[in-house]
């Protein structure tokens, strides 16, 4: 019997810009804007829905405003609760990127993942932490210290990789190396140099690896920041690096596809990147710097 499920992405861009209310009032509107969208795609009969980075807040990154700090929470907490009532609902697994605070000063860049029944199965905390114009993401995120968990729910293994995490093949391999079948990529990324990459270097993880991948983005323009406009064009790619579907450049949608995921079995009876692997020879990478 094949292994076949049904996934989704959930792309969208804010309801609420900076100024148009208090930074609260702009991450309820966020909330408020996707569960209209995560009862879309449960009616629709996605089993594994995944939200964009950060998805409860602008991405506030460009800011180095502390004022956002106040829009972290807990994980599990208050919107891990909330959004577990809809995985039960639905019988819905949820990867929800949220902002997580562990305490005074302390900020993470997590994912937390919601089982079919609704009970929190744990949390991925993204690891590569950038630094650069516009992406200051160091004021906000402390880097992970969860390393690369894989989570068996419901449905199928999956992995969770945080936007710029993708630029970094070691974590990917992790994922792969611990069980995952499906990896997801939560992001915000605009358009200009990294856009090229955007259908590169996913594709090439899940070939390399031999599992399914699903890549969010985020839609539109964020006032005031001016570091460019959310391409959109989430999609899912399956073990051979091809597209299986893809959201549009700037509307707020679910893509969804259904994955087979005996597909994995397929390919890496093909491509024996796993067997043909050889760690003993990796030790120089430890010792190499930078």
């Amino acid at each position: 019997m094949a292994r076949t499920v049904k996934c989704g992405l959930i792309q969208c861009g804010l309801p609420l810009h900076e100024g148009e209310g208090t930074v609260q009032e702009i991450k309820d509107a966020m909330i408020q804007k996707h569960l209209g969208l995560i009862d879309k795609a449960g009616k629709k009969g996605v089993q594994i829905l995944c939200l964009q980075e950060i998805f409860s807040t602008p991405y506030f990154c460009p800011s180095q405003d502390a004022k956002w700090y106040a829009t972290a929470e807990t994980v599990p907490g208050p919107t891990t609760e909330l959004l577990s009532k809809y995985a039960k609902k639905y019988k819905m697994v949820i990867v929800v990127p949220i902002y997580e605070k562990v305490m005074a000063g302390v900020y993470f860049n997590t994912s937390a993942v919601l089982d079919a029944d609704g009970s929190y199965l744990g949390k991925y905390r993204k690891i590569h932490i950038p630094q650069v114009a516009g992406f200051w993401e160091k004021f906000f995120f402390k880097p992970g210290n969860l390393q690369y968990p894989v989570f068996e729910t419901r449905y199928a293994k999956i992995g969770v990789y945080i936007c710029y995490d993708r630029h970094f093949p070691e974590g990917a391999r992790i994922l792969g190396l611990n069980g995952a079948e499906i990896v997801f990529n939560p992001s915000a990324t605009v358009a200009g140099l990294s856009q090229h990459l955007w259908k590169i270097e996913q594709p090439a993880h899940a070939v390399a690896n031999g599992y399914f991948m699903g890549c969010i983005n985020r839609v539109g323009i964020e006032k005031p920041w001016k570091i460019g406009k959310f391409y959109g064009h989430s999609y899912f790619v399956n073990p051979r690096g091809e597209i299986l579907a893809e959201g549009s450049e700037d509307k707020d949608e679910i893509i969804i596809s259904d994955l087979d995921l005996d597909k994995i079995d397929e390919v890496r009876n093909a491509w024996q990147f796993y067997r043909d692997r050889r760690p003993e020879t990796y030790d120089e990478m430890s010792m190499l710097l930078p």
